[in-house]
């Protein structure tokens, strides 16, 4: 199941504008679907523009350079650094009462300051569309890309166009044959967490999705990530597999990079052709310096959200990254996502409120 609502479109990206016709038939489609006109608020609008401009996730992320001791602020995408979620707890996390969730599993570390600690048995559970941050490590370690640029430029094929339409899961609107930019492919895969701009960009940068799903599981590898299996490019596999501590591993790795930074804090996002604009799945974004990352929800995964905030302590801004996985599993995506929504605002809420005195402490 998917995160958000599947919306089928004739295309986006740059190039010849549909006809007339086809935007219009879309629109209808659209109204049908989420009941336009009879009392329901649709979760996306119509527009021709991108409502949040680069610019606005660049003023997000400024200065994350300070976040990290080496390596922060390139745009190449690295290791972890030393240590990471499995290392001992900060000292001074002990004098902080955090309200971890009651079910699942949830990890949290400070850069520079280190682990606040780890909850719920680290066994691999199906993690749904946090896969997706992996899917766009690998796409920037293998094709990096300068802040605020567009990218290379990539065509969508048919297979990709023709998954635009699914009913099953959560797609975005790409039409084959058009060039889009790396940039925006990456925007629609990781913003309204299109499945199908997932294995488009895996077809682009392997060959097939096979291919791709190995260099996945390399890099899992690399980064020690030993409890974790990936088995396709989107999630939508209950068989890709992972631990929160993992998950947190993997943040840490991923926000080393400038561009992934931007688009995991871009607030929505428009795929142009189609004038469908879509917003971030992650509710939490822009709400308690909450920056970014990821959602992803499906009923045996349950609820998942990988978060990353921003705290000043003893006047240096501070990186906090969490990730909350397995929340009302087996239940709805929506009561899923909702409860994994909710533990993590109830984490950030605490941390950003302590730290600054917990550091005091300490």
């Amino acid at each position: 199941m998917p995160d958000t609502p599947t919306v089928p479109a004739p295309g986006s990206g740059p190039g010849p504008t549909p006809a007339p016709a086809a935007v219009s038939d879309f629109r209808g489609r659209v109204r049908s679907r989420f009941g336009f006109g009879c009392g329901f608020r649709p979760r996306f609008r119509l527009r021709r523009s991108v409502l949040v401009p680069l610019t606005a996730a660049v003023v997000l992320v400024a200065g994350t350079g300070g976040w990290y001791a080496a390596g922060g602020g390139r745009s190449t995408v690295g290791p972890a650094p030393a240590g990471g979620p499995e290392e001992a707890v900060a000292p001074l996390a002990r004098s902080m009462h955090l309200p971890w969730p009651r079910e699942g599993q949830a990890s949290v570390a400070v850069e520079g300051i280190g682990s606040l600690g780890t909850r719920g048995e680290q066994k691999p559970v199906p993690i749904a569309s946090v896969t997706k941050v992996m899917t766009a490590y690998v796409i920037l370690k293998d094709h990096p890309m300068r802040a605020d640029a567009p990218g290379a430029t990539v065509v969508a094929d048919r297979r990709a166009a023709d998954e635009s339409y699914s009913s099953v899961e959560t797609t975005a609107p790409v039409l084959a044959g058009r060039e889009y930019t790396q940039r925006r492919l990456l925007e629609l895969m990781m913003v309204p967490s299109g499945n199908n701009v997932a294995r488009l960009l895996a077809r682009w940068d392997a060959g097939d999705e096979k291919a791709f799903v190995a260099k996945m599981n390399r890099a899992a590898a690399g980064l020690g990530m030993r409890a974790t299996t990936y088995t396709g490019v989107s999630g939508m596999e209950a068989s890709t597999r992972s631990t929160a501590a993992d998950q947190l591993r993997l943040a840490r790795a991923a926000m080393k990079d400038p561009v992934f930074r931007q688009v995991v804090a871009t607030a929505s996002v428009t795929a142009p052709g189609a004038g469908v604009t879509f917003r971030n799945t992650n509710k939490l974004l822009g709400r308690d310096g909450v920056i970014g990352l990821k959602t992803g929800s499906s009923t045996p995964a349950g609820g998942n959200l990988v978060w990353a905030t921003t705290q000043e302590v003893a006047g240096a801004s501070r990186l906090v990254l969490g990730v909350v996985l397995h929340q009302r599993a087996g239940t709805t995506p929506a009561e899923g996502s909702a409860a994994a929504h909710e533990a993590s605002r109830a984490l950030i809420t605490a941390i950003r409120a302590d730290l600054p005195a917990a550091v005091n402490r300490a």
